[in-house]
């Protein structure tokens, strides 16, 4: 596992943003874990947070040309990563959407650059799909192209099929998804300390029963 996979998920847990115990998901699932990126909460945390997101993009060798966040969490999400990357030398362009169109002003509901040329869209999570869907098509509305979705934690479990909800978003649109840590990153992670072996196992039974290679 990529040294910087292994700090974050460190990090996560040590921001409370990664848990344990017993969560109930969106599909009805009773989970072992827990992951809320809308808790990192301060200054400090949203700036690690943005240099792991720039990290990951850098190792996936995306090209793009804007970075897009969906409302509500994709917008700090975004502007985070693209301060990441600036302290980087990399000057990347980066806008987000409102939820209701402004109907004075500037108008519309894009803030921020233009969306055109390649826009990569940055998320926390993909669970049912509904936030990448709206993303695409509002880009492919202003004439760009959807080039690829980064996300911070990929589950790697079953959406309503027999893929996850990043392999039907991959499927679906024929566009990469690329996460700063896995499903497998954490069992790794796990393994490695050998404190969380209650944890270790309960997350690898809930994987041999939800997940997906």
């Amino acid at each position: 596992m990529s040294d910087f996979r292994q700090a974050f998920l460190s990090f996560a847990i040590e921001q409370n943003v990664l848990c344990f115990g017993e969560f109930k998901t969106k599909a009805g699932r009773i989970s072992p874990y827990f992951f809320n990126a809308g808790l990192f909460a301060d200054g400090m945390a949203l700036k690690q947070l943005g240099e792991f997101y720039a990290k990951a993009i850098r190792v996936a060798g995306i090209k793009f040309d804007v970075l897009y966040g969906p409302a509500y969490k994709g917008i700090p999400l975004a502007a985070a990563t693209v301060v990441a990357l600036a302290a980087q030398g990399q000057k990347v362009p980066y806008s987000f959407n409102r939820k209701e169109a402004k109907d004075h002003g500037e108008g519309g509901t894009i803030v921020g650059a233009p969306l055109q040329g390649r826009v990569l869209i940055i998320d926390d999570v993909i669970s049912a799909g509904t936030s990448v869907r709206e993303s695409v098509e509002l880009i492919l509305g202003h004439g760009a192209t959807p080039a690829g979705v980064v996300i911070a934690l990929d589950r790697m479990e079953r959406g309503q099929g027999a893929l996850s909800a990043v392999q039907e978003v991959e499927a679906q649109y024929g566009m990469p998804v690329f996460a700063i840590a896995s499903l497998a990153d954490l069992l790794a992670y796990l393994h490695g300390h050998p404190n969380m072996e209650q944890n270790l196992l309960a997350v690898a039974r809930y994987r041999e029963v939800y997940g997906v290679t």
